[in-house]
């Protein structure tokens, strides 16, 4: 015969919930700062787009067969726009990880949550258990007696 499951207490799960959003804010923070790094790629982009609109740095006989300063106005704004794309989610994360550590506005650290999925390796992983945690009922009642007014 099976020993019946052990059941946690509340104060055991409490603890262990308090502690799984703790590490997910953490890593929220982590992920925020190597997407906020990795969004600064595309400058290159941005570099070499400044570089053939402006012409400089290229002899006169090599900007005879340069294309024309309209292609590199694109590199500029593509450019541009992902970095600004990597950042405002870069932002927009490490904005959810404060929210988690806060116990404040779980919708907003849910749909971010969701949003990290798209973002392999890491933001895969950080939103599937961001999700799998904030799904947890004892979690909701966690940000409800943190939102109450004490």
């Amino acid at each position: 015969m099976e020993p019946p499951p052990i059941m946690a207490s509340p104060t055991t799960r409490r603890a262990k919930d308090e502690e799984h959003l703790r590490l997910l804010a953490i890593f929220h923070y982590v992920v925020a700062a190597l997407g906020a790094l990795f969004a600064c790629f595309p400058l290159i982009h941005v570099a070499i787009g400044l570089l053939l609109f402006f012409h400089r740095g290229f002899p006169h006989q090599a900007r005879q067969d340069m294309p024309p300063h309209w292609f590199g106005l694109i590199f500029v704004v593509i450019g541009g726009l992902f970095v600004l794309f990597g950042w405002a989610a870069a932002i927009c994360t490490f904005i959810s990880g404060r929210y988690l550590a806060r116990r404040r506005k779980r919708l907003f650290s849910f749909v971010m949550g969701a949003i990290l999925c798209m973002f392999m390796p890491f933001g895969t992983i950080l939103g599937i258990f961001t999700l799998i945690v904030l799904s947890r009922e004892s979690v909701q009642q966690l940000y409800l007696s943190a939102e109450k007014p004490q």
